[in-house]
């Protein structure tokens, strides 16, 4: 059995290849937070350089809704593959996915909710 950071260790390379292959880029960092049911995804960094230059460039409305529509398309497509993997890691089965992107910061963040609180063993102290 995995312990809590093991498990969000696990989550953080899973989505981040995931972005990696789906998205063309991996984000500059990730963070991964089991909270009871749900997992909260971090990542910061995720804009490639065409989606920055889309948001530049376009009237700031237009740019930022052509990239959330974009990584939400992306995102329903891939969201089998992603409840798979966490469902693999947790043990868990996933209720449902929300997702969002900021144009501004090039921060996304993705909540799985789970049908369960995932089992985990303690940390052991050191």
């Amino acid at each position: 059995m995995k312990t809590q950071g093991e498990i969000e260790a696990a989550i953080c390379k899973g989505v981040g290849r995931f972005e990696l292959e789906y998205m063309g880029r991996g984000p500059k960092d990730i963070h991964a937070h089991l909270v009871g049911d749900l997992l909260v995804v971090r990542l910061c960094g995720v804009l490639t350089a065409a989606e920055q230059q889309l948001v530049k460039t376009l009237p700031p409305e237009k740019g930022r809704e052509l990239v959330k529509q974009v990584r939400t398309q992306l995102m329903e497509t891939a969201r089998p593959a992603l409840e798979a993997m966490v469902q693999d890691i947790t043990g868990a089965k996933v209720v449902s996915l929300h997702h969002d992107i900021s144009t501004a910061t090039g921060e996304e963040v993705v909540l799985f909710s789970l049908s369960e609180s995932p089992e985990f063993r303690e940390a052991k102290k050191s």
